[in-house]
């Protein structure tokens, strides 16, 4: 059976998740413990490669969940946590505060990455999402996915119009509707066995729920149909349970 590319899929996210989350708002901040180490990356694996001493100005230009990019004075960039980076003060003289990560930035969302299981006609299903929330209530979504049948095995991928028209909500119900590509081979035991490849249609009504940091749960139910002819067609129902990581 032909293998999904994972490899590839796994690449892009990684590739992406390394792309720091901008800051709201450039802030010079002051420091104010005996001096401020910079990582390399946002986690404690990361090694120390510079410190900035007291009474030194940083910027803060991204953060990547409790992990904040800066600039000091003479341009060296790093990651500092933010319990170190609230130990700074502010052009006002004030204490530096970080709110969490809460719903808001939910709302502000751009891309997102999940996995879910199911059942595709009765079968065990894995899939794998990216969704890009290109305006408000409207996105576009790729899925890959891959059916371990007792008699066959099934590839597919589609491409996903997505319209969520309460987005603005912690449990938002949305609709879907793409094309894509599908291909079942069935086992080679079988006699007179026909692989089938065709074009994708399928339409989904599912429901997103927020469940905190960057982690947002989903269900979905869906219809796909395989054109496997001008004349012929074949329809499948499938469910999906998942979990996403947006940012």
């Amino acid at each position: 059976m032909r293998r999904l590319p994972w490899a590839a899929f796994a690449l892009l996210l990684a590739l992406l998740l390394a792309r720091p989350v901008a800051a709201q708002d450039s802030e010079r901040l002051l420091v104010a413990d005996p001096y401020l180490e910079l990582h390399t990356g946002p986690g404690r694996g990361y090694p120390v490669f510079h410190v900035a001493e007291r009474h030194e100005w940083v910027t803060v230009e991204g953060r990547r969940t409790d992990w904040y990019k800066v600039r000091t004075q003479n341009d060296k960039v790093g990651w500092v946590p933010r319990a170190q980076l609230e130990k700074t003060l502010t052009e006002a003289g004030s204490g530096k505060t970080f709110r969490d990560t809460v719903v808001d930035d939910y709302l502000a969302r751009k891309v997102e990455f999940g996995v879910g299981w199911g059942q595709f006609k009765a079968e065990p299903m894995l899939k794998l999402w990216t969704h890009w929330r290109f305006a408000e209530g409207l996105g576009a979504e790729v899925t890959v996915g891959q059916v371990q049948g007792t008699f066959s095995g099934t590839d597919f991928w589609h491409l996903n119009l997505v319209a969520e028209p309460w987005a603005d909500r912690r449990l938002s119900p949305y609709l879907a509707v793409g094309l894509g590509k599908f291909k079942n081979i069935p086992n080679a035991s079988l006699v007179q066995a026909i692989p089938t490849d065709a074009n994708l249609g399928n339409g989904s009504v599912g429901l997103r729920w927020y469940i905190s940091d960057r982690f947002v749960a989903r269900a979905d139910w869906t219809l796909y149909t395989a054109f496997v002819s001008d004349t012929r067609s074949l329809e499948y129902r499938a469910w999906t349970l998942g979990l996403s990581f947006f940012f």
